[in-house]
């Protein structure tokens, strides 16, 4: 297993703040989309290529607190994602969903955000189960670069 991304994180100053906060003020980051009301990034730390998180623009923590537009256009964005990920890498389907809470997995709680994460068959084996290692078969920049010009159609 290869993971030359880690070691950056394991060496680096850690974010204070809400990642997509900060994600919105930067420049260079694994920002897919910024929409009007969404936004798209890339998970720093996926399951599997391709996991991305799809939050509001918007700092708040939970469902209720959207307005029915802002709902609407979350789930969109979602759905187009769901989209470029089908035709960019061919996933046999998907896990979507929200962690709500940090007893419920939400490493960000106070900035809701859906978790898309692409499944293929056979994607999962003994070292997910036995040591919870994953294996990602592509850098995350590769992935990114991949994923990108689609999302700059979105805008």
């Amino acid at each position: 297993m290869w993971a030359p991304w880690r070691m950056d994180y394991i060496l680096s100053d850690k974010e204070e703040g809400c990642i997509f906060c900060l994600a919105l003020s930067e420049q260079d980051n694994l920002t897919l989309y910024k929409g009007e009301i969404s936004m798209v990034m890339m998970n720093k730390f996926p399951y599997i290529n391709g996991h991305l998180l799809v939050a509001p623009k918007i700092h708040l923590s939970t469902l209720d607190q959207l307005k029915k537009e802002e709902k609407g256009d979350l789930l969109e964005t979602v759905e187009k994602s769901i989209g470029i990920l089908k035709k960019v890498m061919n996933p046999d389907g998907f896990n979507v969903g929200l962690n709500l809470g940090k007893v419920a997995g939400a490493g960000v709680e106070e900035h809701l955000h859906f978790h898309v994460v692409p499944r293929w068959f056979g994607d999962t084996n003994a070292l997910t189960v036995f040591a919870d290692v994953r294996v990602i078969p592509e850098h995350l920049l590769a992935t990114y670069n991949n994923l990108k010009p689609y999302f700059n159609k979105l805008e």
